[in-house]
């Protein structure tokens, strides 16, 4: 089976550096809360002018409208600068998003000194921030957020503008304060359903995609010892190799084999085998960078199919093979050794699964994207092949070591934008299809891969 090596993968697609690229989901979690919190915003300056109406005009107390309303179109203005900032690239920290719950709890106190400050029921609404706070941030925050609310709410008790209500009785609490209560429970309550999901959502992506991160990690250092071990082996293969090929020449001269037909033809067979492992070591070699004397082949697409479904028919010797082109453009591009080893292995697993049957390959293009169908008539993938697929060692044929052709495989693929999927079709046998976008596959974007833009 072809080797692929880590050297041969990493020309597929420029590196970034782990560092920036372990800070992408931490990027985008914190973009995604800072939207939300925009949007909590918007409802609460919402709820704050629908508020201030109501008890002005439909209760017919008295409020001060004008410092209420400057405060309110203080924050709408706030929240639009927010806006604007969640669209800029830089990563938005923790420091900038409790910043922002500041503004809120400072014009939330702000509206609840001019409304009657603690005997307002609207008071409670400082949980909110609270609890959002415990959600977005870290701990040093969230005890900050406790601190202040708390220091408010405190402060509010002193230093208010009475709220005078009309109908206040012997009892306690009055209706309007006991449906100002019922009302801010429910707030809160809606809020924290609606807007606290999404951002425990956005954590869970977040954690999701950094799983992921630190699984590829894991499967590009293991491609990397793989690829040192087939670097060794290569260098340690070339002496006997070429001593073989050597005393296999001096036989092929020697008068018994010389007379000898079948001899002569086995003797041939010896060479030509002899001359492929030769190849693959060069290969795995150059690869590494330890060859230099061969420079990249430009082709066009439709010949690299045609060769490589050629080459792999003469090497291989399936039972039965049909190669099929259609729809695919013949674009120029660069034979990338990389590629050719993906489909190589992708169609070798196939004839070890199905070694008697009838072998497919289709090349097609679908939307800008290369699409190569590999079908066998073996007995399919096992239900947990197929939820492990192109994971290492994951493999039906029972053999240590074996896995790791299709694991390869779907990294290279990957790296080069595309991917690789199984499935088992209701007719019976199996199929792997690779999918590879175009672009990724054209001499351009094979020159800036090399050269590392």
């Amino acid at each position: 089976m072809p080797l692929l090596t880590p050297l041969t993968i990493a020309e597929a697609e420029p590196t970034r550096p782990t560092a920036e690229i372990g800070r992408a989901p931490e990027r985008l979690a914190g973009r995604k809360n800072l939207l939300q919190l925009i949007q909590l915003r918007w409802v609460a300056v919402a709820g704050q002018l629908a508020t201030i109406g109501t008890v002005q005009l439909v209760l017919d107390l008295a409020l001060p409208i004008r410092e209420m309303l400057i405060l309110l179109a203080s924050l709408a203005m706030f929240n639009l600068a927010c806006g604007l900032r969640a669209r800029a690239s830089r990563e938005i920290s923790q420091a900038e998003l409790f910043a922002g719950l500041l503004v809120d709890v400072l014009v939330l106190t702000g509206q609840l000194f001019f409304s009657g400050g603690i005997t307002n029921p609207f008071v409670f609404l400082y949980l909110l921030q609270v609890v959002v706070t415990a959600v977005l941030l870290s701990t040093p925050f969230v005890w900050a957020m406790v601190g202040l609310t708390s220091l408010c709410l405190v402060a509010l008790t002193q230093w208010h503008h009475l709220l005078i209500l009309p109908d206040l009785d012997d009892s306690p609490l009055s209706m309007h304060y006991i449906g100002g209560l019922l009302m801010c429970f429910l707030i809160n309550a809606a809020l924290l359903v609606i807007f606290i999901g999404r951002i425990g959502s956005n954590l869970r992506q977040r954690d999701a995609r950094l799983a992921d991160l630190r699984q590829r990690a894991a499967e590009e250092g293991h491609i990397v010892r793989m690829g040192l071990l087939a670097t060794g082996a290569a260098h340690e293969l070339g002496t006997p190799l070429a001593t073989l090929s050597v005393i296999v020449g001096d036989w092929s001269r020697m008068a018994p084999f010389a007379g000898d037909p079948e001899l002569r033809e086995e003797i041939e067979e010896m060479q030509a085998q002899l001359k492929r492992c030769k190849t693959i070591v060069s290969g795995i070699l150059m690869a590494a960078g330890e060859a230099r004397g061969e420079s990249p082949v430009l082709t066009t697409l439709h010949a690299f199919l045609d060769e490589l479904a050629t080459e792999w028919q003469l090497t291989r010797q399936p039972a039965e093979f049909v190669y099929e082109r259609s729809d695919a453009p013949d674009l120029p591009i660069v034979s990338d050794t990389a590629l050719k080893q993906m489909i190589c292995n992708v169609l070798d697993n196939a004839l070890e699964a199905a070694p008697q049957g009838l072998l497919h390959l289709l090349a097609s293009c679908e939307d800008d994207m290369l699409v190569l169908r590999v079908q066998d008539q073996g007995p399919g993938f096992a239900e947990d092949m197929l939820a492990h697929f192109g994971q290492p060692y994951q493999s039906t044929k029972n053999k240590p070591g074996r896995g790791l052709g299709l694991f390869l495989s779907v990294n290279v693929a990957r790296l080069l934008g595309g991917r690789i999927m199984a499935r088992n079709p209701a007719e019976g046998g199996a199929e792997v299809s690779v999918t590879l976008p175009l672009a990724s596959l054209t001499l351009q974007k094979s020159e800036r891969s090399r050269h590392g833009h």
